[in-house]
């Protein structure tokens, strides 16, 4: 992320552009199944487990609304992340074949629903964070369903290493060559249709009409289209590719040589502290009047020494805080049990 808004690098950019966040997303994901897991081994019971998830949705979502009201030139996906962490609650249970098919399914269903969200729920701020647009929940949830799936494999295995590398490799050749050969000529021809058909070009919403008929018409042109955050399937099946990729190299590397993965792992354990300071950075650079992009080499050594040095002095303020919010509702159903038995053994 931080090389694909820092730098100005056209070659960078096309590697990294929309599939930073699809990789994260993907990571997400894969953390929540993680997390699941250890609670369920710890025994926790699921009122507490949903209870610091509704915790941690809140405490992200607010951060996420804090980072666009600085109106800077990235999107924020922090809301749509957060809702992802209450939706996703409804599916810790599933088996791994459930949850591969919900996201396949998704991948086909999610981007014509999540364009049509774009449209009629644009003005409703909490609803777009579900379903209005490529930066909703419901724009990038066939990713982090994929995660949860990725989760339950023992990534410790040197075959699920080497099979990420694989169905990785495979899905971003066969995804690119349709997107570079195929795709451009069915745009076209929808795109056609659309003007030719229908009174796309002409439709201008009324702001005083009342609803449906104050919003603009769905922008279905971008189900056909490839482009960095575009949010349709074939964006969503290049970055999965991208991401499947990265990931498998990565516990490759971490079976090899594991001290190689020292620096990123530290960027890792401050990543929402991290993922926040870069929104800061741009707009103190923005308002100062200062250009805020810079050389690759200079972004990737300041990325990993900022990590490095937050590890080494144990300073993760947002993660901090966020574990603190946690014990905040840990607390309530800790206390709220030994009341509830209390009330049935009066009864």
């Amino acid at each position: 992320m931080f090389l694909q808004h820092f730098t100005s690098n056209d070659v960078i950019a096309s590697i990294v552009s929309g599939n930073t966040m699809i990789l994260f997303i993907l990571c997400s994901g894969i953390s929540y199944s993680i997390m699941t897991q250890r609670m369920i081994e710890k025994g926790v019971e699921m009122a507490a487990f949903r209870a610091q998830m509704l915790a941690r949705a809140i405490f992200i979502d607010l951060i996420g609304y804090l980072l666009i009201m600085l109106n800077g030139p990235f999107g924020v996906i922090l809301p749509a992340y957060a809702t992802l962490f209450v939706l996703a609650l409804v599916l810790v249970r599933c088996s791994r074949r459930t949850l591969f098919t919900i996201s396949l399914v998704l991948l086909v269903a999610g981007p014509p629903l999540m364009i049509l969200g774009g449209s009629v729920l644009s003005e409703a701020y909490f609803l777009g964070d579900i379903a209005g647009g490529p930066l909703s929940a419901l724009g990038v949830a066939p990713v982090f369903v994929a995660g949860m799936v990725i989760g339950r494999l023992n990534l410790h295995s040197l075959r699920n290493a080497t099979w990420l590398i694989i169905s990785g490799i495979i899905l971003l050749v066969i995804s690119k060559l349709f997107s570079n050969r195929v795709l451009p000529g069915l745009a076209h021809s929808f795109e056609k249709w659309l003007l030719d058909y229908t009174n796309i070009a002409t439709t201008q919403p009324d702001p005083y009409a009342i609803w449906p008929h104050n919003v603009a018409p769905p922008l279905w042109q971008m189900l056909l289209t490839s482009g960095p955050q575009s949010g349709s399937t074939f964006q969503l099946l290049i970055g999965l590719g991208t991401s499947l990729l990265v990931l498998g190299l990565t516990c490759l590397i971490a079976k090899k040589g594991a001290a190689i993965l020292t620096p990123f792992a530290a960027v890792g354990q401050v990543a929402l502290t991290l993922y926040a300071a870069q929104f800061v950075l741009a707009w103190v650079l923005i308002i100062s009047g200062m250009d805020y992009t810079f050389g690759v080499v200079s972004v990737v050594l300041i990325t990993l020494i900022a990590g490095g040095l937050l590890v080494r002095f144990s300073i993760s303020p947002l993660e901090t805080m966020m574990r603190r919010f946690d014990r905040l509702f840990s607390g309530f159903q800790s206390s709220a049990a030994p009341a509830a038995s209390r009330s049935s053994n009066i009864s």
